[in-house]
């Protein structure tokens, strides 16, 4: 369970890069574009990033769903095959 809490933690500062806000500032459920005014350019570049970082795609598709980190990190540990 540890692994998984460090994943968030790692996938919160990794979403508070793109979106441009410090790390303690974006809740696990906190809206995307209502809470931080994300665009979908910024959704992408999650998408792009956790790509790069966990060599793990998460279909474009699914971006309207990934709208807080806990929705990314949901998505993230689905398509990673359940690693981490």
């Amino acid at each position: 369970m540890a692994h998984a809490e460090n994943r968030l933690e790692e996938l919160r500062e990794l979403v508070a890069d793109v979106l441009e806000i410090e790390p303690e500032e974006l809740t696990d459920t906190g809206d995307f574009m209502a809470d931080y005014e994300a665009d979908s350019l910024r959704a992408i570049e999650i998408l792009a990033r956790i790509d790069k970082r966990y060599k793990v795609e998460i279909p474009q598709e699914e971006l309207p769903g990934l709208t807080n980190l806990k929705a990314v990190h949901d998505a993230l540990a689905r398509h990673s095959g359940g690693r981490g």
